[in-house]
């Protein structure tokens, strides 16, 4: 994974946090995540409250970027944020909204469909594009100046043109995914398959196998899931407008492997709660739940950012 900002430290994820006196968690607990996020953050805190009854904790899902710009545009600040690629911390909360984060786990870009959907009795890992492109076939992205789901699509177009030396592929794959077929987050894409009204949509394999969808297995040069293939990802790019659109305000992510990241923002309202939430997602019952959401988690986390993390988190 290419280092974005800061200084990054090694965790063995056998013992990542320290064990220190704190106070009995309570009270409320409010979390944004991304909407990949949100069934193994919803278990994540259910099982925290098991753990604390006296925690109430609030969920908001939302695409990441989204999430990171409710921060910075509304002044809406959660105890704690996660988010399924840790440059929009990088690039849109640190330094004035976070001084820090730690990395969770990895996943990979899908293609989610049905049995009905057309083609799936032959679509596969090497002819999934020629079959996006057949006319009649209904296929879904998420936005990507909402959800990095959105902005890592563009970016498999732009690596399979490459990998298939299809020169236009990307530019014939962004067209084939009509406006009304596009939602804040790859997360409310799900239903369009399950129901039928689409035929295909991008998702992330987690999604795909805790739903039990069927999905195309891309090729490791396109699903941006390999460490190994850092340099090869880097050849893509997407610019994402700014706050209120303002080109002056933009920003460019480039491709990379799919990295998720959390931390607490600066000013959130419970940070000893939230600090006993992070530990809890680091445990070994929290890496489980991770893992039975159909995540990759990582066995060195990372931490990164300008700033120490808070006193006792680790």
């Amino acid at each position: 994974m290419r280092v974005l900002y800061g200084l990054l430290f090694c965790l063995a994820l056998g013992h990542p946090f320290a064990i220190v006196a704190q106070d009995t968690p309570a009270g409320p607990l409010l979390v944004f995540n991304a909407g990949s996020l949100a069934k193994p953050f919803g278990d994540l805190l259910r099982a925290f409250k098991n753990k604390h009854p006296e925690v109430v904790p609030a969920q908001e899902n939302s695409g990441s970027v989204e999430a990171a710009r409710k921060l910075t545009e509304l002044g809406k600040i959660p105890d704690v944020i996660g988010v399924a690629d840790y440059g929009v911390i990088v690039k849109l909360l640190v330094p004035k909204y976070a001084g820090w984060f730690v990395t969770f786990a990895r996943n990979s870009m899908v293609l989610i469909y049905t049995d009905e959907s057309i083609g799936a009795r032959e679509i596969n890992g090497d002819n999934w594009w020629q079959v996006l492109l057949r006319p009649g076939v209904r296929a879904g992205r998420a936005d990507p100046a909402l959800d990095p789901n959105g902005y890592r699509t563009l970016m498999s177009f732009q690596l399979a043109e490459r990998f298939y030396t299809q020169p236009g592929l990307a530019r014939r794959l962004e067209s084939a995914f009509p406006s009304r077929y596009i939602r804040a987050k790859e997360a409310d894409l799900t239903a369009l398959v399950q129901a039928g009204e689409l035929d295909y949509s991008w998702s992330y394999a987690s999604i795909a196998r805790t739903a039990k969808l069927r999905y195309v297995v891309l090729p490791r040069e396109v699903d941006l899931s390999d460490p190994e293939l850092s340099d090869w990802y880097a050849q893509a790019k997407v610019r994402l407008p700014g706050a209120h659109l303002q080109r002056a305000d933009s920003v460019e992510f480039h491709g990379e492997p799919i990295v998720y990241a959390l931390t607490i923002p600066k000013g959130a309202a419970h940070p000893a709660t939230a600090r006993a939430f992070v530990r809890f997602v680091f445990s070994a019952e929290g890496q489980n739940i991770l893992k039975s959401n159909g995540f990759l988690v990582l066995d060195k986390p990372l931490l990164g950012g300008p700033e120490q993390p808070p006193a006792g988190l680790f």
